[in-house]
C-alpha cells in the first residue's frame, strides 16, 4: 500500500468512528423519546435498561453506518481541500479517481460488513430487543403507594396511607380494603401505624401493622339469616400482597422468532417459499369453489357466449312464470350474498397472506439496501466534499444531513409502496439507491473537473458579468 493511500485513509477513519458513535447515539435517543412513556414507572433494574439499550444499539448500526460514511467523506475531502492538499495532489498528476480508490474499497468493506452484521446478529437482536421491550410495556408500573390516595394497582385490594414517614416504610393510618374473601365477601382492615417491607426475592410485599382492628362478613349457610360481622382486633398484624405481576417475567421468544425482522436470509427464503405456497393455496381454493359451485364456470373459456342465444322475450324475467318470479329472485339472491360471504373470506385471508409475503420480501431486500448506501453516499460524500473545500463539522454536517433526509424520505416512500403492493419489493426498497445514484455520478464529474457548483465568488462574478451584459445591452438601446 503506498504512503498516500496510507494517508487518506487514516484521514478517513477518524471521522468514520467519531461519526458513527454521534449518529448512533442520536438513534439511540430518538427511540429513547419514543419509548419513555411506557418505560418511566416500571421501577426497571439498571440491569434490564443496559441490557435493552445495547440490544437497541445493535439494531441500529446498520442505519447509523450510511450516515457516518456519508458525513465522514465529506469532512475528510473537505479538510483535504481547505488545507490545499487536494490541490497538491492533482497538480501532482494523480486524479480523484486514483485519490478515492481506497476509500472505496474501504467502503465496499464496510458495506459487506453491514450486510453480515444485518445478516447474522441483527435477528437475534431484534428477537432480544422486541421480546424485552414488549414485556416492559405489558408490565404493570412500580409499586408505590401515595398518601391521601387510593391504590388499586394489586388486584383484589385498595389500600390507603393518611402519611407516610421519610424513610418511605413508615405508614400511619392504614386501611385495607380485601375483596378476595371467600364466597364473594368484602374484608376490611383499619391499623394506626404499620410498616412496609419487600421480601427478598422481591416476590411479596409484607405490611406489619400495629393495633388495628379487622372486619369479616362471614356467611350463616342459608339463605334466609343474615350474615355475621366479625370484629377482631390486634396488637401485631403481618399482611402478604403478591408482587408477582409487577415482575418482569421472561417470555418464551418462540412468540416473536417467526417475525419477519428476526430471520436471515436463508431463513426468509424458506419462509417466503412457504408463505407462497399457502398463498397458491388461497387463489386455488377459489378456483375450486367457483368451479363446484357453478357449472358454467367449466365452460369460460369455450367461446360459448361469442353467439349468445335467442331469446323470444324482450327480458329474462318473461321467461319465468310470473308465480315462480318471487322464489327466483330469493334464491339468486341467497345463492349471491353465500357466494359474496365465502369468496370474501377466502380474499381477505389471501390479501393478509399475501401482506405477510411482502414484508418478508421487504425484510430480504432492507438487508442488502442499507449495505449498498454505504457505498452510494460515500460516491456523494467524497465529491462532495472535494467540491465545498470546508472542514470541520460546520457546512458538512448540513450537506450530509440534506441528503441523508433525501435518502431516508425515499427509503421509507418506498417501502411503504413495496409493502402496499404499489410497487415491485426490489424496485419500492431500492428506490432510494436508484434517485441518489445518478446524483453520485455528476458529483463525480464535476469534482474530476474541479467545478465551481459551491464557489460563491463564482456566482457573484457570474452574476456581474451577466449584470455587464444586461447593462451594456440597455445602454445600446438608450442610444438607439
Amino acid at each position: 500500500m503506498k504512503k498516500l493511500d496510507k494517508l487518506i485513509i487514516k484521514a478517513f477513519l477518524g471521522p468514520f468512528i467519531a461519526t458513527f458513535f454521534v449518529t448512533l447515539f442520536v438513534l439511540i435517543m430518538q427511540f429513547l423519546w419514543k419509548y419513555i412513556d411506557d418505560l418511566v414507572g416500571k421501577g426497571l433494574e439498571t440491569t434490564v435498561i443496559l441490557q435493552l439499550l445495547l440490544y437497541t444499539t445493535t439494531s441500529l448500526v446498520p442505519l447509523a453506518l450510511p450516515l457516518a460514511v456519508l458525513l465522514s467523506s465529506i469532512m475528510t475531502f473537505g479538510n483535504l481541500g481547505e488545507s490545499f492538499e487536494l490541490v497538491a495532489i492533482k497538480s501532482a498528476g494523480i486524479s480523484l479517481l486514483r485519490f478515492i480508490r481506497p476509500l472505496l474499497i474501504v467502503c465496499m468493506g464496510i458495506a459487506l460488513f453491514a450486510f453480515l452484521f444485518s445478516n447474522y446478529v441483527i435477528p437475534v437482536a431484534n428477537l432480544k430487543s422486541k421480546s424485552l421491550l414488549w414485556r416492559i410495556t405489558n408490565s404493570k408500573p412500580a409499586f408505590n403507594i401515595k398518601p391521601g390516595v387510593f391504590y388499586t394497582e394489586i388486584n383484589g385490594y385498595t389500600i390507603k396511607v393518611a402519611s407516610k414517614d421519610p424513610d418511605n416504610k413508615t405508614i400511619h393510618q392504614v386501611m385495607i380494603y380485601d375483596q378476595n374473601g371467600g364466597g364473594g365477601y368484602d374484608n376490611l382492615t383499619m391499623a394506626e401505624k404499620g410498616v412496609m417491607q419487600i421480601s427478598d426475592d422481591k416476590r411479596f410485599l409484607y405490611f406489619i401493622l400495629e393495633n388495628g382492628w379487622r372486619y369479616e362478613e362471614r356467611s350463616n349457610g342459608t339463605s334466609t339469616e343474615k350474615n355475621q360481622l366479625v370484629r377482631q382486633g390486634f396488637k401485631r398484624y403481618k399482611k402478604a400482597f403478591d408482587l408477582s405481576e409487577f415482575a418482569l417475567n421472561s417470555t418464551d421468544e418462540e412468540n416473536f422468532k417467526d417475525n419477519q425482522q428476526m430471520l436471515n436470509v436463508r431463513q426468509l427464503d424458506i419462509a417466503i417459499d412457504s408463505l407462497q405456497k399457502v398463498e397458491k393455496g388461497y387463489q386455488q381454493r377459489v378456483n375450486a369453489y367457483v368451479s363446484s359451485r357453478y357449472g358454467f364456470y367449466r365452460w369460460k373459456d369455450t367461446g360459448w357466449m361469442e353467439k349468445p342465444p335467442a331469446l323470444k322475450a324482450d327480458s329474462f324475467m318473461q321467461i319465468i312464470p310470473e308465480k315462480d318470479r318471487r322464489y327466483t329472485l330469493d334464491r339468486a339472491e341467497q345463492s349471491i350474498r353465500e357466494a359474496q360471504t365465502n369468496i370474501g373470506s377466502l380474499a381477505s385471508e389471501f390479501k393478509e397472506q399475501h401482506g405477510k409475503v411482502l414484508l418478508h420480501k421487504v425484510e430480504w431486500q432492507r438487508k442488502f439496501t442499507l449495505a449498498f448506501a454505504c457505498v452510494v453516499l460515500f460516491l456523494i460524500g467524497a465529491p462532495l466534499g472535494s467540491i465545498i473545500r470546508k472542514g470541520g463539522l460546520g457546512t458538512p454536517l448540513v450537506f450530509a444531513v440534506i441528503f441523508f433526509v433525501v435518502f431516508n424520505i425515499f427509503f421509507m416512500i418506498g417501502e411503504k409502496m413495496a409493502r402496499g403492493g404499489v410497487m415491485m419489493t426490489w424496485s419500492g426498497m431500492w428506490l432510494s439507491n436508484i434517485v441518489l445514484m445518478p446524483i453520485a455520478a455528476f458529483l463525480v464529474y464535476k469534482a474530476m473537473n474541479d467545478s465551481q457548483l459551491f464557489n460563491k465568488e463564482f456566482y457573484f462574478r457570474s452574476w456581474q458579468k451577466i449584470k455587464k451584459i444586461y447593462n451594456s445591452k440597455r445602454q445600446l438601446k438608450i442610444e438607439e
